[in-house]
C-alpha cells in the first residue's frame, strides 16, 4: 500500500468512530409504480428582494409550516437569513433579518443561510450553511417559540468528509425530516472534483450526526441530462406510500430545474422522468431550494426562482409556490 493510500485509510478510519452508520428510515410499503407529479406554480413570486441585506436575492425558503418561513437574503457580498409569516402562504409579511454570519468564530463572514427549519420541543430549530465558499459547513440555531435568548451552537453540527471522500471539500443544502425518535438530514456533498451529489444523516438530538456509511444516496445524471453538472437543495417528504425527493440539478449551462425521486426507504431512490421548469420571465433560468408543506391533504412547494443561469446568487432571486398535483405516468407507448 502506497504511502498516500494508507494515510486515505486512516483518515477514513479515525473519522468512522461514530461519525458513520448503516441504516435507514422506517421502511414504507409502496404504492402506485406509475404515481408521479404536476407542479402547478403561481405566475408571480410570492416573495422579492427589498432592501439593504436582501437587496439582490431572496431565495432558500426554509418553511416551518405554511405560516413561517425563514429565508435567505443576499446583498451582493453576504448571504443572511430572515423570517416572514402569512395567514395563507401567498402574501407575507418580513419581520427582518435573524441570522448573519459571526466572523469571530467558524462560519467566516460569507453566508449564514440556505437552511431548513422544524417547530421542534417549543423551539424553532434551523440549520443552516456556514463558513468559506470553498469549504461550506452546516450549523444549528434555536430559537424559542414565544421569546428569550436564541441558542447558537458554537461548533459545525456536520463538518466535511475524511480525505477523498465524496463530501470532502464541503457540505451544505441541508433538508431535515423527523420520524420517529429520529432527526434526518439530507444534504449535498462536495468532493475534491467539485462534484456536488446528495447524501443522508441520522441524528436522535439533532446536534449530533452519522452519516450515512454508503453515501452518496443520489448520484449526478449521464451526458446531456438536466443534472448532469450538480445536484443540490433536496426536499423529503412522505405521500402514497413513498418517500419523495424533489432535488435541484444542474446543465452545463448553469441552469437549474427540480427533478423528482421516489424511496420506500429513504437511502435507495429511484430517479423519475419528471423534471419542473421555471414557466415565467422571474423564473426561466433557475427553480431551485424547495421546501415542502402537506396540509389538507394538499402538497405545497415554495421555491426560489431566476432569470439568470448561476450555480448560487445574483440571480434576481425571488421565491415562488407552487402546488403538487398526483398524476399517473403513462405506460410505455401509450397515447397522452
Amino acid at each position: 500500500m502506497s504511502a498516500r493510500a494508507a494515510l486515505a485509510v486512516a483518515a477514513v478510519w479515525l473519522a468512522g468512530c461514530g461519525r458513520y452508520a448503516d441504516f435507514t428510515l422506517p421502511s414504507r410499503a409502496g404504492g402506485n409504480p406509475r404515481l408521479t407529479f404536476q407542479f402547478e406554480a403561481l405566475p408571480d413570486p410570492v416573495l422579492s428582494p427589498g432592501e439593504g441585506w436582501e437587496s439582490r436575492d431572496v431565495l432558500a425558503p426554509a418553511m416551518v409550516d405554511g405560516r413561517s418561513m425563514f429565508y435567505s437574503g443576499f446583498d451582493g457580498h453576504t448571504w443572511r437569513t430572515g423570517m416572514a409569516t402569512s395567514e395563507d402562504g401567498v402574501f407575507w409579511r418580513k419581520h427582518g433579518m435573524l441570522l448573519e454570519p459571526d466572523a469571530r468564530g467558524w462560519e467566516g463572514d460569507y453566508i449564514a443561510g440556505n437552511g431548513t427549519a422544524l417547530s421542534f420541543t417549543g423551539q424553532l430549530w434551523y440549520w443552516y450553511v456556514a463558513g468559506a465558499r470553498e469549504l461550506p459547513r452546516i450549523g444549528l440555531w434555536r430559537l424559542p417559540d414565544h421569546g428569550g435568548a436564541a441558542v447558537r451552537e458554537p461548533r459545525p453540527v456536520l463538518d466535511s468528509g475524511p480525505f477523498e471522500s465524496w463530501d470532502e471539500r464541503g457540505v451544505a443544502d441541508p433538508y431535515v425530516v423527523r420520524i420517529g425518535p429520529n432527526f434526518y438530514m439530507y444534504y449535498l456533498g462536495q468532493d475534491r472534483a467539485r462534484r456536488q451529489r446528495l447524501g443522508v444523516a441520522r441524528s436522535a438530538d439533532g446536534v449530533r450526526w452519522q452519516k450515512l456509511r454508503s453515501n452518496p444516496i443520489l448520484e449526478l445524471g449521464g451526458p446531456g441530462a438536466f443534472d448532469e453538472n450538480g445536484l443540490g437543495e433536496p426536499a423529503v417528504f412522505e405521500s402514497g406510500g413513498f418517500y419523495w425527493m424533489l432535488y435541484t440539478g444542474r446543465d452545463l449551462g448553469e441552469r437549474r430545474r427540480l427533478g423528482v425521486a421516489r424511496s420506500t426507504d429513504g437511502v435507495h431512490w429511484q430517479k423519475l422522468p419528471a423534471v419542473f421548469a421555471g414557466q415565467q420571465t422571474w423564473d426561466s433560468k433557475v427553480i431551485c431550494d424547495p421546501s415542502v408543506v402537506i396540509e389538507n391533504g394538499q402538497i405545497r412547494v415554495w421555491f426560489g426562482g431566476g432569470d439568470v443561469a448561476s450555480p448560487d446568487e445574483n440571480l434576481h432571486g425571488h421565491i415562488g409556490l407552487a402546488v403538487l398535483k398526483p398524476l399517473a405516468m403513462l405506460k410505455p407507448g401509450a397515447a397522452p
